[in-house]
This record gives structure tokens, C-alpha cells and sequence, in this order.
């Protein structure tokens, strides 16, 4: 049986795994890119080094990680962090940036002009949260569990909301998050913003 657990030093290589395995609208997104790594590198390898405290993880019974859940509880705060301190140093390891096109170079640019505008949602919803779950531990409420032990301890720290950001093609994930609580919110094209009010 599967169980949660906080996220511990040296998980980073197997989150970083579960990021690239469900990449692609939730997918497997190996070979998406030029640069695997980018994913993790964006999406969830920030939040273990600036916020080890608000990462679990689901654990299988022969030790794997087969799931987690990161975020922050000031995305504003964050976000500069990100421009600051983290992305310079990621950025010149990125392969092929210099002939970066279609959606590779679309995350590169969504890198580099992070924490340089406001933070949309950051008002009302401070707080924001990446989770994937690799299909052997979808559907059994692991998702469940680990937004609502993200949820708990943002209440903790007097956070007063939360929000996120899926890909409009993750028909999964879009049909989740209503059913956790999350209300939609205005979003971008080819994305869809939720927020949950924490007062």
C-alpha cells in the first residue's frame, strides 16, 4: 500500500522523473523537448529547494516515488526568488537554447519573464501548488490527500487562498480540481486557472 510521506533530501531525481512522466497534458513527455530536464528544472525542483516544508510525496511499498505535491505560500515572493536566484543559475546548463523554437522556446520565455510583472491570482490566492501522480496511483485518492495536507498547513502558516494552473488539454486534472473545492478563475489561452478561498 502506497503511503504519504514529507519530501526528504535526494527525492529530487525521482520527483524530477515523475514531473518528465506526466509532462504532456499528464503524459509521458520524454523526448517533448530537447532538454528533459526542463521540466523539473521548472517545475518542481524550485519549490523542494526554496519550500522543502511544504513538499509530500506518495511513497509505493518498494520505495518509489510515485507522486507529490509543491508549492509556496507567496507567489509574488517567489516568483522574484525565481528571476533572482534560481533561474540564473539553471539557465546556462538549458541544451539547444540558442535554437530554441515552438514549445521549448515557449518555456524558455515563460522562464526568463518569471517575477518580472505581478503575479496574477497572488492577490486573492497567494499561494500556488504543482501536483502530479503517476498513473499506477491516479485514482485512489492520492491526489486528495496530498492537497489536503498542502491545504492544512497553509491554513497553519495563515495563508488566506491558494490557486493553480493546468493545461486546458489535461482533461483530468480540470475535472479534479472543481471536485477538491477549486473555483475557476479568468485564464490565459490554453490554460486553465483555479483558486480555493482558505478564510
Amino acid at each position: 500500500m502506497p503511503r504519504l510521506r514529507p519530501f526528504r533530501p535526494g527525492d529530487e531525481p525521482a520527483l524530477a522523473e515523475v514531473c518528465l512522466l506526466t509532462a504532456d497534458d499528464g503524459a509521458d513527455a520524454t523526448g517533448v523537448l530537447p532538454d528533459d530536464d526542463l521540466w523539473a528544472a521548472l517545475f518542481v525542483l524550485p519549490y523542494v529547494a526554496r519550500h522543502p516544508d511544504f513538499a509530500s510525496v506518495v511513497e509505493t511499498d518498494d520505495g518509489r516515488v510515485a507522486g507529490y505535491v509543491v508549492g509556496t505560500p507567496d507567489t509574488a515572493a517567489f516568483e522574484e526568488w525565481f528571476a533572482r536566484d534560481w533561474w540564473p543559475r539553471v539557465a546556462p546548463h538549458r541544451r539547444g537554447k540558442e535554437e530554441a523554437e515552438g514549445r521549448y522556446a515557449d518555456l524558455l520565455d515563460y522562464a526568463a519573464r518569471r517575477g518580472t510583472s505581478a503575479q496574477a491570482y497572488a492577490r486573492e490566492y497567494p499561494a500556488h501548488l504543482h501536483i502530479d501522480l503517476l498513473p499506477e496511483v491516479q485514482g485512489q485518492g492520492w491526489g486528495r490527500r496530498l492537497i489536503a495536507g498542502f491545504v492544512q498547513t497553509l491554513r497553519d502558516e495563515g495563508v488566506p487562498g491558494v490557486h493553480l494552473v493546468a493545461s486546458a488539454g489535461n482533461s483530468g486534472a480540470l475535472a479534479f480540481y472543481p471536485r477538491l473545492g477549486f473555483v475557476s478563475l479568468p485564464s490565459g489561452p490554453g490554460e486553465r486557472a483555479f483558486g480555493m478561498s482558505l478564510d
